[in-house]
């Protein structure tokens, strides 16, 4: 079955119609909202340079699981 998802409004405009895995080695500017200066702090504090880095990161995948943990927590 395939999946279409519509990613416009969550990637810099010259990614919008770039594969998941063209996205996914792409530099976290690629994501919209994402500022060259951002994506300078992360590599230079965190070493995150694409976009699979970041969601790869040991940081970010923490406090993502606490997060959802939260949500379900009674």
């Amino acid at each position: 079955m395939a999946v279409a998802i519509d990613l416009t409004k969550a990637l810099d405009k010259g990614f919008e119609s770039s594969s998941i895995t063209e996205i996914l080695d792409a530099p976290v500017s690629a994501l919209s909202g994402v500022t060259k200066a951002h994506a300078e702090h992360l590599a230079a504090d965190f070493n995150i340079k694409t976009v699979r880095d970041l969601g790869t990161n040991k940081f970010y995948a923490l406090a993502a699981s606490l997060v959802t943990l939260e949500a379900h927590q009674g």
